[in-house]
């Protein structure tokens, strides 16, 4: 059905307490009492109450009470499976990156800044932002959760937003325009490394006169980690065993702001105006010292043991999305939506090697720089159909355009001339159309059907790099609700949708990117490894196609309190994978080159069982806790299992899909202080993965700890103390090869400390 303009619910009262009272057997008894009750209400949440003389004085009047839905309210209302987090999840431990909000929730894991859902890689995962994709090269770490109004995680996919997403789909809705008065000052300090770091945030907003409401965000952030690395590599078919140690430290800083503008125009027609503006700075600093534990006299050693990388760089992304919404009575309603956005980054990477004595024999440097622009257009007529039916079509249209050149020169020389150095630009547009009705069938069964069609066209032009695609896809969508007992809250809920994955334009384009460890021209060219093979697009990707089917029950305890169970499957077919081939003809080469290359495989599956529990410890455990137990209580396990169908078993598994995931925390509050403290973990055992016939890889195990104690000092000042990222283990990987060869790299992430002061005004 149509949805309400108000985000939260109104419960309106009958005409009189008496009938309210009647209505509810279980507070008959109390009919007597409904008048005062009726009076005292009106007293005590006058800030929320609205009342409407009648011409009977003894009559009393008309109460209307607005109630703030928790986020479990609001999961139980949405006609598909959806997971709603809002501002208890967001401000809980003081996070100034989303990424950290986010890898605490249940099914989701944060890795290099990729976000995964279901185990998979960050490609199977939509990003949205209010909606929409999210801009070329954002990452979650950039991004303060003080902009965010709410966290939206779908595993099926909408007919009214793009279907590629196998895994799933994040969307981030921005801070709104709030009701009342808003000025919320955050100041903090937090360290990792070497120094403390300063990270601040204020937000302003408020209605004024003319329907205007508007909310103006801004936050400074910083960051400055390192971690220790090691290493061990054996390659040669075993003739040669190095081992390397050393240390990266990544460091920078950067500004975000999201403004937002409301227009109210009458009743039920409003207008908005949302800002999206990002820029960061950054430094990645490494060195890194390689020793030669064996070889032979035929064996080719490294030119440098000594290595020193200095990265340099710089990102932004701007964008502005114009929404109109009418409502045309009570059984029509539309949107139209208009965005354009630019962005870009630049980087300068120097690499310096030197030999055991400390003479430098190797200066490479590679840079580059991008440039995207984007711009959209899209539209949704929404309409009743009858008493019990709600039909929506839209269409969407998106255009982006991306520049990009990159060289790199070592010792002096052009690494790829011809190549390297020369510019490049790629034009992706994105067409979809769409229809879905959203059916109330009863009071136990409602459905949503929807079928979507979508086609994307990529144009590249440049030297390595001209091609032409276009992917068309159709993905029919049903889901469907059942309540056991239509006067319980309890759901039973079942998807079967079509999602897709298209290739971007890096998987596409055909320009290689070589391994500087083996020369691929010159006097000293050589054949590379296995372990370290240069990398080539196919501009003949096709999209991966996945027909997926969810089924979850969902328990909603009187208290607020959730236990949920839920199982699924997807189908995958056109999977991609890197092929892994010698090549003993290559353009850029005088000599064979191992290569990786990007190709379509015929099919794989994975499918999962996924738990979550949480709620009030008195709720969830009444026999050990006491119903006043300020204690709450959550845990997620989710269990996964993939296979793909080219590549011989027993791992063949979906690239970088966990076999299961743990997360268990607890937050209490104290009573005799205005104090609240929780922790959160996270446990994921180590895996491994047939990626080809001829490559393995394996991930080490992972598990993290994060702990946070918050004191409200006043009604305006709030202070928390927290630490990401406790009793973290060496992360990392082994890629082996069936000759014996293998590459092991290992590093030991640190720890996050931070204080963060609050202050509302």
């Amino acid at each position: 059905m149509l949805p309400p303009d108000n985000a939260a619910a109104t419960v309106r009262a009958a005409s009189t307490p008496s009938e309210t009272c009647l209505k509810t057997p279980a507070l008959a008894s109390l009919l007597l009492l409904c008048p005062a009750l009726a009076l005292a209400q009106q007293e005590v949440d006058r800030a929320t109450t609205t009342a409407t003389p009648t011409p009977n004085a003894n009559q009393l009047e008309r109460v209307s009470v607005t109630r703030q839905q928790t986020d479990t309210d609001l999961r139980r209302r949405e006609p598909v499976a959806k997971q709603l987090y809002g501002r208890e999840e967001l401000d809980k431990y003081g996070d100034t990156q989303l990424s950290d909000v986010l890898k605490r929730l249940p099914g989701i894991n944060v890795s290099g800044g990729q976000l995964r859902m279901r185990g998979l890689g960050g490609a199977y995962t939509q990003i949205l932002v209010n909606g929409e994709p999210a801009p070329p090269g954002f990452s979650l770490d950039n991004l303060n959760p003080a902009q965010v109004e709410r966290l939206e995680v779908s595993k099926a996919p909408t007919a009214d937003q793009t279907a590629q997403a196998i895994a799933g789909t994040l969307n981030i809705i921005l801070k709104d325009a709030p009701r009342i008065v808003q000025k919320d000052l955050r100041i903090g300090v937090a360290y990792a490394n070497e120094k403390p770091i300063v990270n601040g945030g204020f937000t302003y907003g408020n209605r004024t006169v003319g329907g205007l409401g508007f909310v103006l965000p801004i936050n400074v952030f910083q960051w400055d980690n390192r971690n220790e690395t090691d290493g061990e590599r054996l390659r040669d078919t075993g003739a040669t065993r190095l081992s390397s140690s050393g240390a990266d430290r990544s460091h920078g800083r950067g500004v975000n702001v999201s403004p937002r503008l409301n227009w109210k125009l009458g009743d039920d027609e409003t207008l908005s105006l949302q800002g999206f503006f990002i820029t960061n700075r950054f430094f990645n600093d490494g060195n890194n010292t390689t020793e030669v534990l064996a070889s032979n006299a035929s064996s080719v050693l490294p030119q440098s043991v000594l290595d020193e990388t200095h990265n340099r760089g710089t990102f932004s992304a701007q964008r502005v999305n114009l929404q109109y919404n009418n409502r045309f009575g009570e059984d029509r309603r539309v949107e139209l939506r208009a965005g354009a956005g630019r962005g870009g980054a630049d980087f300068k990477f120097d690499f310096l090697g030197r030999d055991k004595n400390g003479v430098q024999t190797v200066t490479r440097t590679t840079t580059g720089d991008n440039s995207n622009r984007n711009a959209t257009l899209s539209g949704k007529y929404s309409q009743y159909a009858g008493e019990a039916h709600t039909v929506t079509t839209g269409a969407e249209i998106e255009r982006r355009a991306r520049d990009e050149t990159r060289r790199t020169v070592e010792n002096g020389v052009d690494l790829l001339p011809g190549i390297e150095g020369q510019p490049f630009d790629a034009t992706i547009t994105r067409t979809a159309a769409y229809a879905q009705d959203e059916w109330e069938i009863n009071k136990q069964w409602s459905a949503y059907f929807g079928v979507r069609h979508e086609q994307i066209k990529t144009v590249s032009n440049g030297i390595g790099s001209e091609f032409n695609s276009t992917s068309k896809v159709t993905t029919p969508l049903l889901h469907l609700n059942f309540k056991p007992d239509p006067k319980a809250r309890d759901l039973i809920r079942a998807s079967l949708t079509r999602s897709y994955k298209a290739a971007d334009v890096q998987q596409l384009i055909a320009r290689p990117t070589i391994n500087t460890d083996y020369p691929a021209t010159g006097a000293n060219a050589r054949t590379n490894t296995q372990t370290a093979p240069d990398r080539i697009g196919n501009p003949d990707l096709k999209p991966e196609l996945a027909t997926g089917l969810d089924i979850a029950w969902e328990n909603y305890l009187p208290a607020g309190g959730l236990i949920s169970v839920g199982v699924f499957h997807r189908r995958i077919t056109g999977l991609v994978r890197n092929s892994l081939v010698l090549e003993q003809n290559v353009s850029w080469a005088s000599v064979p080159r191992w290569v990786a290359k990007p190709i379509n495989l015929s099919k794989a599956t994975t499918e999962g069982l996924e738990f979550e529990i949480k709620g009030r410890a008195s709720e969830l455990f009444p026999s050990l806790f006491e119903p006043a137990t300020a204690l709450s209580m959550r845990a997620s396990l989710n269990l996964y299992r993939s296979r793909v169908a080219d590549i011989p078993g027993p791992d063949n598994r979906l690239e970088g899909q966990q076999p299961w995931q743990f997360n268990f925390g607890a937050d209490y509050r104290l009573k005799s202080l205005p104090v609240n403290m929780g922790f959160s973990a996270q446990i994921a055992p180590k895996f491994n993965v047939q990626q080809t016939a001829l490559q393995s890889q394996e991930t080490l195990p992972a598990r993290s700890l994060d702990a946070f104690v918050a004191a409200q000092l006043s009604k305006q000042d709030g202070v928390r103390f927290s630490v990401n990222g406790l009793f973290q283990p060496k992360q990392g990987t082994r890629v082996a090869i069936i000759n014996g060869d293998y590459n092991l790299s290992e590093r030991k992430p640190v720890a996050w400390w931070s204080v963060n002061w609050e202050h509302k005004f």
